[in-house]
Order: C-alpha cells, then structure tokens, then sequence
C-alpha cells in the first residue's frame, strides 16, 4: 500500500470517525428500519413519504457506514504526541502544527492531519493539501513557497510542535 492509498489520522480524527460509525450503525439506522416497518405495514407503499423518505434515508446512511467502514479500514494511526523530542521532530511531518510567517509578518499557524479531519478554520490542513506537502520534510527556519490559484506565496517556519 502506497502513502497516497493510506489514511493517515490523528488520534483525535480516529476517534471522530468511530463515533459517527456508532451513531449510525446503532442509533439513527436501528430508528429509520423500525420507522419504515412501520410505513410498509400501512399499505401502499408508492404514495407513503415515510416509506419512501425512509428508504432514501436508510441509502444514506448505508452509504455513509461503507465509507466509513473502508476509511477504518485504511486508518494509519500517527500520534503526534508520541513524536516530541524525537529525531524525527526536527523535520515536518504528519501531525506537526506549524507557525508559519509570511512576507508581511503576518503568522499562520496549521497543523498537518489526515483527510478525514481538515477544517481550515480551525488550522487544521490534509496532509495531501498544497500546503502541508510544501510543509513536509522541511525544518525550522526554512522558507517555503506554496503554489497558489493566484501565484505563489513565501512562508518562514518559524515553530514546530508535536502536541
């Protein structure tokens, strides 16, 4: 299995993914059967919503359950944590937040998750997105250059933390 084909993901992320999966697989599903039993013993099904919406929800939710089955499946744990103060902490790598300052002193601070977990608003970039990749492998005090839609920005890493 090659990088791309794994799920890299925090342990945080991990947890997320399991906790919809329950939700799902134990609660909403269990509700949606019993709802559209029900609609199918009133009779006509071609003109019961809650028969029909049922069925569609009940789709979703199976949908949604193999996605998530197939990203446990390929779930690659990185513990962040367990990285501090290693050798390894010196360079980027999964699971680093990263203050970066650019050429207006402006600082952003991202840290690198797996693709499951991204939400720009909390800082928290896929290690597949432009960013990171520009970002991994690299060390304190390097500049970066990240290819933008609309040009080319230049970053200093100014922190790495593991935490």
């Amino acid at each position: 299995m090659s990088d791309q084909d794994k799920n890299y993901i925090t342990p945080i992320g991990l947890k997320k993914l399991k906790d919809e999966y329950q939700q799902l697989f134990h609660v909403e599903r269990p509700k949606v059967v019993e709802t559209v039993a029900w609609a199918a013993s009133n009779g006509d099904r071609s003109e019961n919503a809650d028969y029909i919406y049922g069925k569609r929800r009940l789709r979703e939710i199976d949908s949604r359950l193999r996605f998530l089955t197939g990203r446990l499946e390929k779930a690659e744990l990185v513990d962040p944590v367990t990285l501090n103060g290693t050798p390894s902490a010196k360079k980027i790598s999964f699971g680093a937040t990263v203050t970066l300052e650019d050429e207006d002193g402006q600082f952003k601070i991202y840290q690198i998750v797996g693709e499951d977990e991204w939400n720009v608003a909390q800082g928290k970039i896929s290690w597949k997105a432009p960013v990171a990749k520009a970002l991994l492998g690299r060390k304190l005090g390097d500049e970066v250059t990240v290819k933008k839609p609309v040009g080319e920005e230049a970053f200093v890493i100014t922190k790495v933390e593991y935490i």
